[in-house]
């Protein structure tokens, strides 16, 4: 029976983090960088317990001004600092719940930019790798985040998105583009399937790529999130794919 983790990036101020959590196996929790405080990071890590959804840290530029989707041009050795002190602060937060982080997953403009940067990405791998090497680490397939989590033994796993349109180049659309957000349940339910089965993906120009995605998420600042993730959890299951984190 398929199998395929269902994410969604949580702990942002969205105020339907429990709303989704029944629908997902696993969360990437904003560290304070993009969103939240220590409040927020607790409530969330609570949150993920209640519903058995596995934690992530979800570690961004310092950047709150701009929800993190602001290209911030740093020095290797800051990113490394900043993502470590992310990661690092989630994982105390976790332990006092007495659970542990099961991946990272970079933010917005952090993300992105790693995704084509290897200098961005060696610096989030080694940063992950220096403060626990067990963690794994969700990016985009065939990117730089995958070569850096080679370069630093890292487990990496690809991530697909429920709710964005991707190019030709297997990049995502940039957000600024009138058609870099998919409002339509039918359309991002036709994708994930196609990405769950197939591993493919249908590019904005109609090219058919293929996209290797264990993992596939949700934002959860989207205005139709919580109809989104019912519907997506719904139709997965009947379609006999199980979902589920990879520390289940």
């Amino acid at each position: 029976m398929p199998f395929i983790d269902f994410n969604c990036d949580l702990g942002e101020g969205a105020g339907n983090d429990e709303a989704i959590m029944p629908f997902i196996s696993s969360a990437s929790i904003a560290c304070g960088y993009h969103a939240g405080d220590e409040a927020t990071m607790k409530a969330a890590v609570a949150l993920c317990i209640k519903y058995n959804v596995a934690i992530g840290a979800h570690p961004s530029f310092p950047d709150k001004e701009n929800f993190g989707r602001t290209n911030m041009q740093l020095p290797a050795d800051e990113i490394y600092h900043i993502v470590r002190l992310q990661v690092e602060t989630l994982t105390q937060i976790a332990h006092q719940q007495d659970r542990k982080l099961q991946h990272v997953k970079p933010h917005g403009a952090l993300y992105n930019m790693a995704a084509k940067d290897l200098v961005i990405a060696n610096a989030i791998a080694e940063a992950v790798k220096d403060y626990d090497k067990s963690l794994l680490l969700f990016g985009l397939p065939n990117s730089k985040v995958e070569v850096a989590a080679k370069n630093y033994g890292l487990s990496f796993i690809g991530e697909a998105f429920a709710d964005r349109t991707y190019l030709p180049d297997g990049s995502l659309t940039p957000r600024n583009a009138a058609n870099a957000l998919i409002e339509d349940e039918a359309q991002s339910i036709a994708q994930v399937l196609q990405l769950v089965n197939d591993k493919t993906i249908t590019a904005v120009n109609g090219e058919i790529i293929s996209i290797n995605a264990k993992t596939i998420c949700l934002h959860g600042d989207g205005k139709q999130a919580v109809q989104f993730a019912e519907a997506l959890h719904g139709t997965l299951l009947s379609k006999g794919i199980t979902i589920q984190s990879f520390n289940s």
